[in-house]
């Protein structure tokens, strides 16, 4: 993969996943084009065991996000807060924007 529907900063929901996951909204924090995976604030929590590295670093089992597939989310329109499809307008001067396909408002 190579091209993602999804930037860094988005809000995006999950869409897969059992009931305490499936639903949720969060931020994007940091996105992984080559692999076609998202670190998405607050989802797919798991635990890490982790040692000190340097004087002051945390230690122990630390709660970290993990990296999910890019295609279980949705982005969510800050104008009409669903989740919906993104679409593409492109002007006359060759530039792209991406566009709510529900409100057709740019993200």
């Amino acid at each position: 993969m190579s091209k993602l529907h999804i930037k860094t900063g988005d809000t995006v929901m999950l869409l897969t996943g059992d009931k305490k996951d499936h639903g949720k909204m969060g931020k994007v924090l940091e996105v992984s084009p080559k692999e076609g995976k998202v670190i998405v604030e607050g989802l797919n929590k798991v635990k890490k065991h982790v040692k000190p590295r340097k004087a002051g670093d945390p230690s122990g089992i630390i709660e970290t996000e993990s990296a999910i597939y890019a295609n279980k989310l949705q982005l969510v329109c800050p104008k009409c807060s669903k989740a919906t499809r993104v679409g593409v307008k492109i002007y006359e001067d060759g530039k792209k924007d991406r566009v709510c396909k529900k409100c057709g408002e740019t993200f």
